[in-house]
């Protein structure tokens, strides 16, 4: 491009941002970076009935946690503030007033209480609903006078006839038939503009060249594209995203993956995987690659490749990239990920600060094995503490028909063989072969014995290595949990 991009993610503070828009934040920002241009937040809180307190850091923290950093906007500023929408109202108050003075906008002075006696009626008789145009040929001098004592809002004077075009770069041109658009609100009673005089007026101010927004938009293309042509200013270039739908094919709800942004942070997925994720729903960098990192999107990054057909949210494939970011990770950033993760999500009685040795010494063992951030501490939490975690008896015998004594032949055997290991001996290869030593001496496959010995130690049927964690865990606290155990298993009722 040969034009200097500027483009915005411009949400509302009414909660936290959830994927979809999130999609067209990564979007926006792709663009800018791709093309050496800028990339504005814009914070939208002129409806202050919706306003939701702490959306405004959520919304920074989400595109902070993605490594979207913006070049103006909140903590930046830069040379078209303020970029909080509610301080800038005179711009939106002035430019209504103008519209009103050219003719292309009338106050409205209609009580709710008739609009909703106006849509009832067009609802009973089956007429598309929209304003009905009462207000609409007020003389000026009559409705500067009414004014002085009435409250009301200012409608834009949509054309009547003819089509509106909408020309969208991923989609081409969509055209609308004006006869079926309404007059609607521009400036609400008490001074607030709505979203569609607000934001062409902040994009035109902000020099917005861009618009990447979700499909949502699109039914609402006529009113900024005629808005634009009565003020006679160039407007940005529109995308409209392709819409995303759940795997039911039906459009994506919370129960299918819509869920907050940050949510997805909480629940141990890396910022990476996100990214990646996110990247393909609608884009692509062509028909085979489907592991694009930041840095990918940024050279490769173009609206060309965008497609208009319905994206799908398939949590199976976030799943496999979050485990394929884990396992490419560096090891000492993955040894820090490990400590920090159990700082945040182990038990209280874990003495803080975390043993940095102890995290450090299982880093490696769970890098292959988690497939989320959570994984972590539930994995760990054995190695901090002298016996193993609470659990039921009932656990030791879950895999040998329910019975709890049946463990007990087991761990006697395990006792035995273990306590042979003198403590200067007591490492991976010795402590193997003890226990695949077992099978001859409980008559069964290591398969079917070592659930057992997995409770002992860990307080759970599965986990990291069985080997390797005795050796982290010591020839002391290891005989004493399987003795532990022996008594659970006896004492079971």
């Amino acid at each position: 491009m040969s034009e200097v991009v500027r483009t915005r993610y411009a949400p509302s503070p009414t909660g936290d941002p959830h994927v979809g828009n999130i999609r067209s934040a990564l979007f926006s920002w792709a663009l800018a970076r791709a093309n050496g241009g800028t990339f504005i937040l814009r914070i939208e809180d002129t409806d202050r009935n919706r306003f939701v307190e702490g959306s405004v850091q959520a919304i920074k923290e989400s595109l902070l946690w993605l490594g979207l950093d913006w070049d103006e906007g909140p903590d930046k500023g830069g040379p078209y503030g303020p970029y909080f929408q509610s301080e800038r109202l005179q711009l939106y108050q002035d430019a209504a007033r103008r519209l009103i003075e050219e003719g292309k906008a009338y106050r409205c002075f209609c009580t709710p209480e008739r609009l909703d006696q106006m849509r009832a009626a067009q609802q009973a008789a089956k007429r598309p609903p929209g304003y009905d145009g009462t207000c609409r040929n007020i003389p000026p001098d009559e409705s500067e006078r009414r004014a002085q004592s009435e409250p009301f809002t200012v409608r834009f004077k949509m054309k009547r006839e003819g089509k509106t075009v909408l020309h969208d770069l991923i989609r081409g041109d969509i055209e609308f038939d004006n006869a079926l658009q309404d007059d609607f609100v521009a400036l609400k009673s008490d001074g607030y503009p709505t979203y569609h005089l607000a934001v062409v007026v902040d994009d035109t101010a902000m020099k917005i060249t861009h618009v990447v927004r979700g499909d949502e938009w699109i039914s609402s293309a006529p009113k900024h594209i005629q808005l634009y042509e009565a003020f006679g200013w160039e407007p940005p270039k529109w995308a409209h995203l392709p819409l995303i739908l759940g795997s039911d094919g039906k459009k994506l709800s919370k129960r299918s993956g819509d869920t907050a942004l940050l949510d997805y942070r909480e629940n141990g997925y890396l910022p990476e995987a996100m990214i990646n994720f996110l990247a393909l729903l609608g884009w692509s960098l062509d028909d085979r690659t489907s592991i694009v990192s930041r840095d990918d999107l940024v050279r490769h990054f173009s609206l060309d490749r965008v497609v208009p057909n319905p994206a799908v949210f398939d949590i199976e494939r976030l799943n496999f990239l979050n485990g394929h970011y884990i396992r490419a990770m560096a090891p000492d950033r993955w040894a820090d990920v490990v400590a920090e993760w159990c700082e945040k999500q182990l038990p209280a009685s874990v003495p803080r600060p975390i043993d940095r040795n102890i995290t450090d010494a299982v880093a490696p063992l769970l890098q292959e094995r988690v497939a989320h951030l959570t994984d972590i501490a539930p994995m760990t939490e054995f190695l901090f503490g002298y016996e193993a975690p609470e659990y039921e008896a009932s656990l030791l015998g879950e895999r040998l028909g329910g019975e709890p004594r049946a463990a007990l032949p087991i761990i006697d055997a395990a006792l035995v063989a273990l306590d042979a290991i003198p403590g200067s001996d007591w490492d991976k290869e010795h402590i193997e072969a003890a226990i695949r030593g077992l099978e001859q001496t409980v008559g069964m496959k290591l398969r079917k014995f070592v659930p057992v010995l997995y409770v002992a130690e860990m307080g759970r049927p599965q986990g990291i290595p069985l080997f390797d964690s005795m050796v982290l865990l010591g020839r002391e606290r290891s005989l004493q949990r399987l003795r532990t155990a022996r008594a659970k298993a006896e004492h079971a009722s």
